[in-house]
């Protein structure tokens, strides 16, 4: 598969950049707005679904970027657990004690939230765009 049209992917590659910085604006501001890690995620892999349609899989390879997408999946879910644990050995629940809470309604007012936001980002995004992987891959399985 070759791609698209030359249009469709210089408008994708812009709009691909847009999409995972609205994605980043949620993670990040999930604490002080509806949103979050799982909805920032959702929209983040979306960014990378749009590249991997326009561009096809000609030009992005299925496979290493499933690597890379395991990768940031299992990087996610380690550091969720590691916040988890840092605050279990501190004897606090998940370290919110530890981190100062800072004024209502401020970027840095959540303590550890936008931290475990950040972690459940990048594995809901990562894990989503793997899942779509397998399925474009389970394509060239099927044609064998």
């Amino acid at each position: 598969m070759k791609g698209m049209s030359v249009i469709v992917k210089t408008i994708s590659r812009i709009l691909a950049g847009f999409i995972f910085l609205y994605g980043s604006y949620i993670i990040l501001h999930g604490h002080l707005t509806p949103g979050g890690g799982f909805a920032g995620g959702v929209i983040i892999a979306a960014s990378f679904i749009l590249l991997v349609l326009s561009f096809g899989a000609a030009e992005i390879k299925e496979k290493s970027s499933y690597t890379f997408s395991s990768i940031f999946e299992s990087l996610g879910g380690l550091m969720f657990l590691i916040l988890a644990l840092l605050g279990l050995f501190a004897g606090t629940f998940f370290f919110t004690n530890i981190i100062s809470k800072g004024a209502p309604l401020k970027l840095l007012s959540a303590g550890i939230i936008p931290l475990a936001n950040i972690a459940i980002g990048m594995k809901v995004g990562a894990g989503l765009l793997s899942i779509f992987l397998a399925l474009a891959a389970s394509h060239y399985i099927m044609k064998e």
